[in-house]
């Protein structure tokens, strides 16, 4: 399957999550919806400061695609933002990256199992 395949059919398809993307964690897009223009800084952002420096996060948000999103949780194995009716979850993998914005009428609950999910299927094969 395409990296694009699992951003289309895994996260999207599911009408849970609205937006989404998978980088890899050397850095670059892997597979993004239509749309969704992730700038080279906040995906430096992603890719090198979320999951090391989570008090830098906590501090100044999560921008993606222009749009700001209140820190909630930064750790190790998951950031979660939030921003009115929007939110997003940002999951590390073994090599990437998977980043799912959900909004209204979608539930946190359920996107955060369809990014979830997806990042321990590909852990579980080595991504």
């Amino acid at each position: 399957m395409s990296w694009q395949a699992y951003v289309d059919d895994q996260l999207l398809a599911t009408g849970k999550i609205s937006r989404a993307a998978i980088l890899g964690k050397q850095g670059g897009i892997w597979a993004v919806s239509k749309g969704y223009t992730l700038a080279q800084k906040e995906q430096d952002v992603i890719v090198k400061t979320l999951f090391t420096k989570p008090d830098e996060v906590r501090a100044n948000g999560i921008t993606l695609a222009g749009f700001k999103f209140m820190t909630i949780k930064a750790e190790p194995d998951e950031a979660i933002g939030r921003k009115g009716e929007r939110g997003v979850f940002i999951v590390p993998t073994k090599q990437a990256i998977l980043v799912g914005e959900y909004e209204a009428p979608a539930q946190a609950g359920d996107a955060n199992i369809v990014v979830t999910g997806l990042a321990d299927y590909l852990k579980s094969v080595g991504y």
